[in-house]
């Protein structure tokens, strides 16, 4: 038996269930000489913005007990420079591009962004980056416009922004979550409302180190966000609970190392995983995870990776 790893989220066909997070594969090419991202279910590419970003001020990584704390500050090229050397680089791998994209300050860059996006050939989805905890706008008046991170934590905001690029973006729409909320579930339902085709969670939690030597943070930026295996209980407890109140296709994510952490997701009911943390310690970390996917529904005898999404026995 072959079991199906073939499945849909929204209007997006994927080979398997299994992608990588933004801004944890780079642009695809740097893992190259680990496996080939031909074999992937998508590629999420790092999260970019209508102009380039330096990023916060180094150092912005720390490593944690089983994670990391990071504070990039969505480091990119901007949209124009994407387009024109990361996009051609991506498409020639094969997997479904999902781009993933974020505003400075203001919500409405999200729906500039989807509209110069639109259209573009080898952009199969687009990912709403509404909940990274690590970025400082570069126009400080404007955080009161209403800040991506403070999106993420408001359902009528959330909504409103999912609205408004929902009439820019016919293709699949996918809203990121952050689990730095009171009732995730709300938030879900509120995007779902909005006409988003998918919901991707968890997004990092919010953390801070403290170098006890100096007693200084460990990350320029104060505050940073923390992922790795520390946080996959919550992120399972969290796919759980927003797939009983939305009827959306779940990407599940938060510190995914191999095979046996995604199935826990599916089981939670995602319908496909996100590899993050994991790269930066294994780099073939997908390509095995994939394969252990495959391994164990065959030993199971579990035709169709479908059967098993939202299989949770609680009695």
């Amino acid at each position: 038996m072959i079991p199906r790893l073939s499945l849909n989220l929204g209007k997006l066909e994927l080979a398997n269930p299994v992608m990588v997070a933004s801004g944890t594969f780079g642009y695809a090419e740097e893992f190259g000489d680990f496996f080939s991202p031909r074999i992937l279910g998508a590629i999420v590419t790092k999260t970019i913005t209508l102009q380039s970003r330096q990023g916060n001020d180094p150092p912005r990584t720390c490593e944690t007990p089983a994670g990391m704390l990071n504070s990039i500050g969505l480091e990119n090229p901007g949209v124009e420079a994407f387009l024109r050397t990361k996009l051609p680089v991506l498409r020639k791998f094969g997997p479904p591009v999902i781009v993933s994209v974020a505003s400075e300050g203001r919500p409405l860059e999200f729906v500039e962004l989807a509209r110069r996006l639109s259209g573009v050939p080898g952009i199969a989805a687009l990912e709403l980056n509404i909940s990274c905890p690590n970025i400082k706008s570069a126009h400080p008046s404007r955080i009161a416009a209403q800040s991506a991170a403070l999106i993420s934590q408001d359902a009528k905001a959330t909504y409103a922004l999912v609205k408004a690029v929902r009439k820019i973006w016919r293709k699949t729409l996918i809203t990121k979550l952050s689990p730095n909320v009171t009732r995730i579930a709300d938030i879900a339902q509120a995007a779902e409302r909005a006409g988003s085709d998918a919901l991707s969670l968890i997004n990092t939690l919010s953390g801070m180190c403290i170098d006890i030597r100096t007693g200084r943070p460990k990350l320029t930026a104060l505050t940073g966000g923390l992922s790795g295996p520390a946080i996959r209980p919550v992120a399972v407890r969290m796919v759980w609970e927003v797939s009983r109140r939305v009827k959306l296709p779940i990407i599940g994510m938060g510190g995914i190392t191999d095979a046996a952490n995604a199935l826990e997701f599916f089981i939670a009911g995602a319908s496909a995983v996100s590899i993050g943390t994991a790269n930066f310690i294994e780099p073939r970390a997908p390509a095995q995870i994939i394969e252990g996917i495959r391994r164990h529904l065959k030993e199971h005898n579990i035709r169709d990776i479908r059967d098993l999404i939202g299989s949770l026995k609680t009695l």
